[in-house]
């Protein structure tokens, strides 16, 4: 591709945000660029599509295609007890707090397909809390939320998934969080039925509570440092007094706004304590 040419593809690729912020409200502007212009074009070969300007045109006109669109083009990497070693922490340094209060509430933004919510609910369960929290599950996609509210994962993740757990050291067999239906695992109702999974712009749509635990793991990476500060204001204003806030392991709030807002109360697995 000559200079030209990729001068015309960034213009195509500006074009397509604006489209798409202009149609549907979504406002990609302040992702990391190169990141998402590598995953648009990855999908643009994969539908056989000849460049943006189709791809604009079949957005537009097509609001089934664009779910379609932001499913694949949005990160979707998410496995249940993925980083072991957080949910470890979170059990020994964050569990006896919330252990102290009649009811827990718990925001996870970015949910992607709900395997972390679900280890969530597990976690809470082992610990005798499920029965007093309620736990708000968001993403911008709704077609991740479809699925995690199906609950619906193949065997061959399960099995991952299994490993995970057990380095977490769980307290039962990992096989009693879900029953084995037409080939596939599908988590048990007891669990599905703790968590609301809802549709929900972190960038862009406020969140009308307060929480005591806010989940927001591997969401941040794929944003700039402006939209990075915008989210965490939104979530550090949605915690209660001493609530905590849990963050990616390669996410951190070093040089962030809310930065002197929070006590590190795990530097490794990302776990924070706001302190006012």
């Amino acid at each position: 591709m000559n200079v030209h040419d990729s001068t015309i593809e960034n213009i195509y690729f500006d074009l397509t945000l604006e489209a798409i912020l202009k149609r549907y409200g979504y406002d990609f502007r302040q992702y990391a660029q190169l990141s998402l212009k590598r995953r648009i074009s990855e999908f643009i070969k994969n539908e056989s599509l000849v460049d943006f300007s189709q791809l604009i045109d079949k957005i537009l006109t097509d609001e089934k295609y664009f779910e379609k669109f932001l499913f694949q083009v949005n990160v979707n990497v998410s496995e249940m007890f993925r980083d072991p070693i957080f949910f470890v922490r979170l059990r020994e340094k964050v569990i006896p707090l919330l252990r102290t209060y009649p009811s827990i509430s718990i925001w996870h933004a970015g949910c992607s397909t709900g395997e972390e919510a679900y280890s969530l609910a597990i976690l809470l369960k082992e610990e005798n809390l499920l029965e007093r929290a309620k736990i708000y599950a968001t993403d911008i996609n709704a077609v991740s939320i479809d699925f995690a509210k199906r609950g619906i994962y193949t065997l061959d993740k399960i099995k991952q998934y299994t490993q995970n757990y057990l380095k977490f050291n769980g307290k039962s067999d990992f096989s009693d969080y879900y029953h084995v239906k037409y080939g596939c695992a599908v988590i048990n109702t007891s669990l599905r039925e703790r968590i609301n999974f809802v549709k929900h712009n972190l960038i862009s749509d406020p969140m009308l509570r307060k929480f005591n635990l806010i989940f927001c793991r591997n969401v941040l990476i794929y944003f700039n440092k402006n939209l990075q500060n915008q989210v965490l204001d939104l979530l550090t204003d949605n915690l209660k007094h001493y609530a905590y806030l849990c963050l990616g392991m390669k996410e951190n709030l070093c040089s962030m706004n809310v930065e002197d807002r929070f006590e590190v109360i795990d530097s490794k697995a990302k776990i924070y304590k706001k302190n006012d």
